[in-house]
Parts: structure tokens; C-alpha cells; sequence
């Protein structure tokens, strides 16, 4: 199978997982051994980054309030103790992952006492805990028919309105999500 990194998966409306029901999830890594993104659609209800940098103990310093009003964002069931910065591209940090030309992912202290800062990427969201798959367990969740899967947009990640996302990755393939019949099956 091709690889998926960069791409968007986006959960098919009958899946009922309440983890992942309607999400959207940025692939970040994906090769023989699983894949790796981050929820991109489903913020941490009473958590925005100010919040989360005071519980980090890191200083607010002269920022605008929007970056600091964003909300954080619950980007998988596994290391939820863990944030990771998804951001375009910025190349000063001490572990960064180049996702694509517009997107990069770091998960290094020095990024998060940057975002309060005029040091801080110029777009950015953040997300505590991951999703992972291990080796041809998301092929199979694709047989099942779980996910759509459409290459990545970076304005989906930073830039569109957060109730939206799932409807317009969606729209991306060319069709309404919720023209898709709820029965699966395969020819």
C-alpha cells in the first residue's frame, strides 16, 4: 500500500467509536511498521494554550491573544501525558519531524515555551496524545471501510474553523459526507 503520510483519514460516518467518531486525523508517519497522526478536529473542552502553558509552568510572555486563546486539541488515545506541536515549517527545534512542506511536528519543551513568544511559529495547534496503528492494522481499519483518506490541506489544520473540518476534508473527494448510504459493502 502507498503511504499515507500527509494525508488526511477521515472516519466514515458509520463509525461509532467514540474516540474517533468524526474525526479527523493528520498521518504524520506511515510505512511497514504502522502510522502515526494526530486528531485534528476535537479540542480539550475548558483547555487553550494559555492554560496549558500555565500548567506547564512555562511564562507567558508579549504574545497576541488569539495563539494564546487556541484551544488544544485531544490528538489520540495513546501518550495523552505527551503535547506535540503540529506547525509550519520552522527548522530551530530540538526534534521536529518535516511532515511536508507546510507542516512539521515537534514535541520538544522548547517549541512550547516558544508559542507564547514572537519566536513561535507562525501557525501552530496543539495536541496532547497521538493515534497510532501498528504494522497493517489501519490497511485493515481501510478494508473495513472506518476511513476516507485524502491528501492533507494545511489550511484544514490551521486555519479551518474547527467544526468544519470533518464536513470539508470530506467535500475535498468531491461529495457531501453525508451522501454516503450507511451500509458498506464491497463489489
Amino acid at each position: 500500500m502507498q503511504s499515507l503520510k500527509n494525508h488526511f483519514l477521515i472516519a466514515m460516518p458509520t463509525l461509532e467509536d467514540p474516540y474517533f467518531k468524526r474525526s479527523v486525523i493528520y498521518i504524520i508517519e506511515h510505512n511497514d511498521a504502522g502510522a502515526m497522526g494526530f486528531i485534528i478536529n476535537q479540542p480539550i473542552s475548558q483547555l487553550n494554550v494559555e492554560q496549558l502553558l500555565e500548567k506547564m509552568e512555562l511564562p507567558i510572555k508579549n504574545v497576541s491573544s488569539h495563539s494564546m486563546n487556541q484551544q488544544v486539541f485531544n490528538g489520540g488515545p495513546v501518550n495523552q501525558e505527551r503535547g506535540f506541536v503540529l506547525h509550519t515549517p520552522q527548522h530551530n527545534w530540538d526534534t521536529s519531524l518535516q511532515c511536508s512542506d507546510h507542516v512539521m511536528m515537534t514535541n520538544s519543551k522548547d517549541i512550547m515555551s516558544s508559542l507564547s513568544s514572537h519566536d513561535a511559529p507562525d501557525q501552530f495547534i496543539i495536541t496532547l496524545g497521538c493515534s497510532t496503528w501498528e504494522s497493517g492494522q489501519l490497511e485493515q481499519e481501510l478494508l473495513e471501510n472506518s476511513w476516507l483518506t485524502t491528501a492533507a490541506d494545511p489550511q484544514h489544520i490551521f486555519a479551518t474553523p474547527i467544526e468544519k473540518r470533518w464536513e470539508l476534508t470530506t467535500q475535498q473527494l468531491g461529495f457531501d459526507i453525508w451522501q454516503l448510504a450507511p451500509q458498506v459493502g464491497h463489489s
